[in-house]
């Protein structure tokens, strides 16, 4: 830090942490598109396939794990348009689980106007990546979450 610079805060999470009611890993179900979604990770890897009984398969998976490992066979077909839609459907299932628990809302709300950055070392896309310089489109997607939330609630 320079002489007369401001220190930023940064509010730091993984996606992968089951532990953190913010991470897509995290188990709070929430309904959504006629199913019980266990998780957001559940949700998000399902909606990468256009077999139903596939897509079953993931939602039932009995872990956030479990369900990003099915996501990724190569044995199944993904959607065409998979890249062009797949930060709609993080964010779907983020926004119901926050609007789903008030907690999990307030939590997020009480970041303030702190930044927020997915510490994936290896994600660059999700993730802020080693330098701290890849998209972490999922610390993007919790903030732009955070404000729709602040101007339906006030």
């Amino acid at each position: 830090m320079f002489f007369g610079q401001k220190e930023k805060k940064l509010f730091t999470l993984t996606r992968t942490d089951p532990d953190n009611p913010l991470a897509s890993y995290a188990q709070y179900p929430f309904e959504l598109e006629g199913c019980e979604w266990p998780s957001v990770e559940h949700y998000y890897q399902a909606m990468k396939f256009g077999d139903a009984d596939y897509r079953e398969q993931i939602r039932l998976a009995p872990s956030p794990k479990d369900a990003a490992s099915l996501g990724k066979s190569k044995k199944h077909q993904k959607r065409k348009d998979w890249d062009k839609v797949k930060l709609i459907y993080m964010t779907r299932g983020t926004y119901i689980k926050c609007r789903t628990y008030p907690e999990v809302a307030k939590m997020l709300l009480d970041s303030g106007d702190t930044a927020i950055a997915d510490v994936s070392q290896y994600d660059y896309f999700w993730g802020s990546g080693r330098d701290m310089r890849a998209t972490n489109a999922f610390g993007q997607m919790l903030m732009d979450i955070r404000e729709k939330l602040r101007t339906e609630l006030n």
